[in-house]
């Protein structure tokens, strides 16, 4: 098959990473030929084509096509995509995010593409946008969905939401969860020590770390609230942020000025390839973001065998299983979020316990490899059905 990814932004993180390993088991394991069609990669987070390493996949570079509202490059952006898609002839466009998701779609939908598939990666709404917002975004929601076959979430939460919001019949959501590599995460005890030692953390020191961009909505000033008293109760604890962004000033002196310096350490931005080397020196981790489809920080936690508190939202409570796995919180509970991460730093044989069963219970099912032939079956039946003359 001739397959296009579109997508607004390669910066660093999950669902462009979820994309890039697509794309590459296309390549590798199906021998479709695979273009990504993306925007300019801008922002704090850093680029992923970047960090990636030896990239295997083309890449078209839309330049008009940018994460902010902006009619003009919008519509410039539009022109692009539809201009590279009609060179590449694609039997299958599959979109993500929010503004490659819609413009991705007319412009398939109007080449008369065979296969048009969006992946749902997050919601798009959330709290404090408004009312007036909200129904906009959800309007433009679902005008793209009549304009492609079949739509993927990455939780079974994201299929939920957008049936409630009308956006399309549940019989055209598909939950496939992100893949990834599995088997770094698995095999990353080895470095623990080693990657301890390099922040300063002590044997008895019980490390809680929270694998997120510093970015708003993320959570962080959550966690270094909840810090105060969890320092106070076991002094032991640190916290280890991995991820760079443009809180970090913001977020170190609100740890300075609540005397928690010497309990955080910060990594900066790393490379994908870093992170399961980083969770082996953490003993928890938190997960405190106000939105995220279903961030990967909880089954790459979970695979490397270390228990998750997280918020409630979206599809946290599809692998953060209460009293199984970790613990969930409702989402602003500052008084929550301390008493759960305090029993696990206090409970050790419990933390390897819900370690141990987050491993047994995911390490079948986010290997990218699987999700990626998921995502290709689907592809299959699509065209298919267009070649036949039925409605897909």
């Amino acid at each position: 098959m001739r397959v296009a990814h579109v997508i607004t932004r390669m910066i660093v993180g999950g669902a462009q990473e979820n994309t890039l390993f697509t794309c590459e088991d296309l390549l590798d394991l199906h021998g479709d030929e695979v273009l990504l069609i993306t925007g300019p990669s801008k922002g704090p987070e850093g680029s992923l084509l970047e960090k990636w390493g030896t990239l295997r996949v083309p890449v078209d570079v839309a330049p008009s096509l940018r994460r902010a509202i902006h009619p003009w490059y919008d519509s410039s952006a539009y022109v692009q995509v539809k201009r590279r898609m009609r060179r590449f002839r694609p039997d299958v466009v599959h979109t993500h995010s929010a503004k490659a998701g819609i413009l991705g779609r007319a412009a398939a939908w109007s080449l008369g593409v065979p296969a048009v598939v969006h992946t749902i990666h997050g919601s798009p709404v959330h709290t404090g946008q408004g009312r007036a917002a909200s129904l906009a975004i959800w309007a433009c929601e679902r005008w793209a969905a009549r304009r492609c076959h079949a739509m993927i979430g990455v939780a079974d939460a994201m299929t939920q939401q957008f049936v409630a919001a009308g956006v399309a019949r549940p019989e055209k959501f598909t939950t496939i969860y992100s893949g990834m590599a599995v088997e770094p995460f698995l095999q990353s005890a080895p470095h623990r020590q080693a990657v301890r030692q390099k922040f300063g953390f002590t044997p008895e020191d019980v490390v809680v770390g929270k694998i997120a961009r510093l970015f708003h909505h993320k959570g962080h000033e959550d966690v270094i609230r909840a810090a105060g008293q969890i320092v106070a109760q076991c002094p032991q604890t640190r916290f280890l942020f991995v991820g760079g962004g443009l809180l970090m000033d913001r977020l170190q002196s609100m740890i300075d000025r609540a005397g928690l310096t010497e309990h955080f350490r910060f990594t900066g931005l790393v490379p994908p390839e870093k992170i399961p080397e980083l969770i082996s020196a953490m003993d928890v981790v938190v997960h405190a973001s106000y939105r995220e489809g279903l961030a990967r920080a909880l089954p790459q936690a979970l695979l490397a065998g270390k228990p998750v508190v997280s918020y409630d939202v979206d599809g946290a409570r599809e692998v953060a299983i209460p009293g199984e796995t970790g613990f969930l919180v409702p989402p602003g509970d500052i008084a929550g979020l301390s008493t759960a991460l305090l029993r696990l730093i206090e409970d050790a044989p419990l933390r390897e316990q819900f370690g141990r069963q987050g491993r047994n219970r995911l390490a079948g099912v986010f290997r990218h490899q699987a999700a990626t032939a998921r995502i290709r079956k689907l592809y299959e039946q699509l065209v298919s059905a267009s070649s036949a003359g039925r409605k897909p």
